[in-house]
């Protein structure tokens, strides 16, 4: 029929949109697994994955280490806060609230590199500074089309990655496709492609702070800087 739709070019605008969003949960994981790496090669912490450090309290408590147990508690405290503090900014009404949430998060990088290399703050005040910013940062982008995402830890993206392969396997429907594009099998090359870029990020974020110190992060907060203002989000 003359002007009739076809479904293929009514799901086009979603399936173009996934992709945008897909590019930006890649950096952001990268992003994520650099400043982890950084702050597990300083300070034998952890500032993404809350498991670890809930494993670290409880361990570290058990074994009388209260040193370590309070590093850790610190990290998941600031954590909270940072998800809460970015749920409720991105919930505020602002038209544009990534932006503003860009811009936090790489003041946050930029103060850490700054009290490191005055050398005259605790380690917990980094800890707590970058598990803040990584809290914030979870919040930034919570879905790639109609899947869900972790940005700063990977253990539920392995998890939903291996159960859309299984469901590929299997042939099963996909209850919430937004078109024939999405498919179990594009969704688990989609959770693998941020799994591997967090993974990406820690090598990088590793070997850079190996080498370079604390400057290194001023390479993720520059990155945010320009996303903030060029304001390369998909709206």
């Amino acid at each position: 029929m003359i002007g009739s739709v076809q479904p293929g070019q009514q799901a086009y605008p979603l399936q173009r949109a996934s992709r945008n969003e897909e590019r930006f949960a890649a950096v952001f994981a990268l992003i994520a697994g650099y400043a982890d790496a950084y702050a597990y090669v300083q300070f034998r912490t952890y500032v993404s994955f809350m498991s670890g450090n809930t494993t670290t309290v409880g361990s570290m408590t058990g074994q009388g280490n209260y040193g370590a147990a309070i590093l850790s508690l610190v990290a998941i405290v600031s954590y909270v806060i940072g998800v809460f503090s970015g749920t409720l900014l991105s919930n505020s009404g602002l038209r544009r609230p990534h932006r503003l949430l860009f811009g936090i998060i790489a003041v946050l990088l930029a103060v850490v590199v700054a009290i490191t290399q005055l050398d005259s703050v605790a380690s917990a005040i980094c800890i707590a500074l970058l598990s803040l910013a990584m809290g914030l940062m979870n919040t930034t982008l919570s879905h790639v089309g109609a899947q869900s995402v972790n940005l700063v830890f990977v253990t539920g993206t392995l998890s939903r990655m291996a159960s859309h392969l299984a469901l590929a396997f299997a042939h099963a429907p996909l209850p919430d496709a937004q078109g024939p594009w999405d498919t179990h099998r594009r969704r688990a090359y989609l959770l693998m492609g941020v799994w591997g870029s967090f993974l990406v990020g820690a090598l990088a974020g590793g070997f850079a702070t190996a080498h370079f110190g604390v400057g290194v992060l001023l390479i993720p907060a520059l990155i945010l800087i320009a996303l903030a203002v060029f304001d390369y989000m998909p709206k």
